[in-house]
């Protein structure tokens, strides 16, 4: 029973590329329209067998990380882009869609994320051991879509891109007081401080991002410019200039859109500008990959463009500036890849194999989302005020871009 389940299903889904798999008794199954190489998977039991048929999106993760499903020549890679083309095409079986109708009637539990649900969930993935994201992040520490501006760039050149492309959208004056949503191990707080001038408010709920940033702000002496805080962003009562998120919003859940962009206009200044960076989808609203929420991110949700607008709409906050980042964050995470398995030796000394198996599936999870299933970056740039920022995007595109970009002499152009 368990294994004509999972034969109908993956019969219903493959309908592009080849996958051949090796059932726990021993027989072959090859599946797809008979491109050649067919990425070869072997199921070992049949418990393994049952959960993937049940439930395939929580199961094959488990499996993997398990050793109890294995792949040829493990390879990752392969696995996701036979199955990913296919999945973005809408190929599921009558138990899948139930799966998926489940989720989305309970996303309204699932996107609840109050302040100790969300130090919880922060700490579930930020709060790993430190020597890890040293292991596989630029040396800035952002862990976050890279922006490369050529496909030779370093992971450190394109970081260092990224943070300038967003200063340039943020118009930083010196002087002016910044509020860092999220501000991970402090990277961008500290460059706009040292780099800019200006006086920078970053949170965050991770008590280990937050130690890391706190320590960089005293080796650098900024801390008379830069003040770290461990707390929600929610409970900040000051008003500032600008305003900056990255990677945090897909923390929020759908619950709190319409919160946030009310805090965020409540803290800015009249004549305030907000930029936030988010990973979204470019499909309709939907649910979190069941394996992501439990295992890597518990709490987080990617939301499509129509979420974030409708909250924007609400809250009474212009949107004076919408980005599409479309492969950028792919070409991230597969300098990550590389860089963690450069390093999977140390990995497993600090933690297991499992773990090591769990992050490989991650980052290549992650990657091949990106690059064929309708994922990709969102930057919004917000103002209460339309006025306060330039009639058109001249400002952010000058010859010398290898120099962060600088708010003009009269930011109110159209005054």
């Amino acid at each position: 029973m368990v294994e004509r389940l999972f034969d109908r299903m993956l019969r219903t889904l493959m309908q592009k590329n080849a996958l051949r798999v090796t059932f726990p008794d021993g027989t072959t199954r090859d599946y797809g329209d008979g491109t050649p190489d067919p990425v070869h998977v072997t199921i070992h039991d049949r418990k393994t067998l049952r959960r993937l048929g049940v439930n395939p999106e929580l199961g094959l993760g488990e499996s993997y990380m398990n050793g109890a499903l294995t792949i040829e020549n493990d390879d990752l890679h392969g696995l996701f882009s036979a199955v990913l083309v296919n999945m973005a095409e809408g190929h599921r079986t009558a138990l899948q869609e139930a799966h998926g109708a489940l989720r989305s009637a309970g996303r309204w539990i699932a996107h609840y994320n109050p302040a100790r649900r969300s130090r919880r969930n922060v700490a579930h993935h930020y709060d790993l051991s430190g020597q890890l994201y040293d292991l596989f992040l630029d040396c800035d520490k952002q862990y976050s879509c890279a922006y490369f501006r050529s496909p030779d760039d370093t992971l450190d050149q394109a970081q260092a891109q990224k943070k300038a492309h967003i200063a340039g959208k943020l118009l930083i004056e010196p002087g002016m007081r910044v509020l860092d949503i999220g501000c991970g191990w402090g990277g961008m707080g500290l460059t706009l401080a040292r780099d800019f001038g200006a006086s920078v408010v970053g949170v965050t709920l991770s008590e280990e991002q937050h130690k890391i940033a706190r320590a960089r702000a005293r080796a650098e002496g900024l801390e008379d410019r830069v003040d770290f805080r461990l707390m929600d962003y929610r409970d900040v009562d000051e008003t500032f200039d600008r305003i900056v998120s990255v990677g945090m919003f897909e923390h929020l859940g759908s619950r709190h859109f319409r919160e946030y962009f009310r805090h965020v206009r409540g803290k800015l200044t009249e004549d305030g500008v907000a930029l936030i960076h988010t990973i979204g989808r470019t499909s309709p609203p939907g649910t979190t990959n069941p394996w992501i929420a439990k295992y890597i991110f518990p709490g987080g949700y990617t939301p499509s463009m129509s979420e974030v607008m409708k909250a924007i709409e609400k809250e009474d906050l212009y949107p004076t500036d919408v980005e599409v980042w479309r492969l950028h964050y792919a070409e991230t995470l597969r300098h990550w890849y590389e860089r963690f398995m450069a390093n999977r030796d140390r990995v497993r000394e600090i933690y297991d194999e499992r773990f090591c198996r769990m992050w490989k599936f991650y980052l290549v999870a992650c990657e091949m989302t990106f690059r064929l299933n309708r994922q990709c970056v969102f930057q919004f740039q917000l103002a209460r005020r339309q006025e306060a920022v330039p009639l058109t995007r001249d400002y952010l595109y000058r010859e010398d871009a290898s120099e962060p970009a600088r708010a003009p002499a009269a930011s109110h152009a159209a005054e």
